[in-house]
């Protein structure tokens, strides 16, 4: 029969022990993106709710991964640890500009976690939610202690800068949580899933081997049919919202916050119609400063909510994301600390 094999004791209790992110100094407004583009502050701001959004810097460069660090950092002092006592790193983004070595393995280096196992996960802009998904559930498990999870993105490299349908739109910037074992229920049960039919909504185009043998074309660029993506958003999410509610056995009435993914604030607006929200629901709108940050979007509207008092530490939101893929995951948590 062989061995028996040892399992961890009964499942433990996750949450998020702390926050932290990271928003370039360089503020961009519409009025400079519509030097590039045919479009108007105006037109901007009625479409998607942009006031302005950060890019990050080309000299010295504020790559990913100083990005992500500095996010990290931020965390791990909110959550009272340090680099040595995380022991995975998973970081979500779409935007690394190298396939090997994965911008995780980086990141532990950087913050000292003396070999910490590292992952990167591309699900678009519902990366963080899939990432935070993966970390708690290695964390009830006990296959890990404590794990770094950060979204992060430099959206400004991507997006073509004369293309009007996608410029306004993205930001840069990076966010990070802290999640460990805890006594009580932080972290809920996630929904996740995708839709790969609607794959061409989001997408890059070219790939970067076609650009590599045929380097006179175009360079790959992210392009997006806003309408499908509009249509998919506004009239599915709510549906997802639900069962990540019912999932976790809150009432959506009950819920202190709704934080979706900032992808456009008239889709928001319609979610939260269809869902029905009281007003007491405090409902995150980081957008309009920060554009959409893709993976980095969901970290860096609970810390705009914390830090403006929307909500408090302990407080409980429904996060929700969505985006390339076509992809959706969400979770019930209890809002982490900040650093001081």
């Amino acid at each position: 029969m062989g061995a028996q094999i040892a399992v961890p004791a009964p499942l433990r209790n996750s949450a998020l022990l702390g926050l932290g992110v990271h928003r370039p100094e360089r503020i961009v407004t519409n009025d400079e993106i519509c030097e590039q583009i045919d479009s108007s502050d105006e037109w901007i701001q009625s479409r998607s709710g942009i006031k302005e959004r950060r890019f990050a810097k080309q000299h010295p460069e504020e790559s990913v991964v100083d990005m992500a660090t500095s996010a990290a950092e931020q965390a791990l002092a909110a959550a009272g640890l340090t680099g040595a006592q995380i022991d995975t790193v998973v970081v979500a983004t779409s935007t690394y500009p190298f396939q090997t070595p994965q911008a995780a393995a980086l990141v532990a280096d950087r913050i000292g976690t003396g070999g910490a196992a590292a992952l990167d996960i591309a699900a678009g802009c519902a990366g963080f939610c899939y990432a935070l998904g993966v970390a708690s559930d290695l964390v009830r498990a006990g296959s890990a202690e404590h794990v770094l999870v950060v979204g992060v993105e430099r959206m400004s490299d991507t997006t073509e800068p004369t293309d009007r349908s996608v410029r306004f739109i993205f930001g840069d910037g990076a966010g990070a949580v802290v999640v460990g074992p805890s006594d009580e229920v932080g972290i809920g049960p996630t929904v996740w899933g995708s839709d790969g039919s609607q794959a061409n909504a989001i997408r890059q185009e070219p790939d970067w081997v076609d650009f590599a043998n045929n380097p006179d074309q175009k360079r790959p660029w992210i392009i997006m049919e806003g309408t499908a993506v509009f249509r998919w958003a506004a009239f599915e999410m709510s549906k997802y919202a639900r069962q990540i509610a019912d999932k976790a056995g809150v009432a959506l009435e009950d819920l202190d916050a709704f934080v979706p993914h900032q992808a456009n604030l008239r889709i928001n607006d319609v979610i939260v119609k269809q869902l029905e929200l009281p007003e007491t629901v405090a409902v995150a709108d980081d957008i309009i400063e920060t554009g959409n940050t893709s993976a980095a979007s969901i970290p860096l509207a609970m810390e705009k909510m914390l830090r403006t008092g929307q909500v408090e530490t302990g407080s409980t939101a429904l996060l929700l994301a969505f985006g390339a893929g076509l992809s959706y995951a969400g979770q019930v948590v209890k809002m982490p600390p900040l650093a001081k």
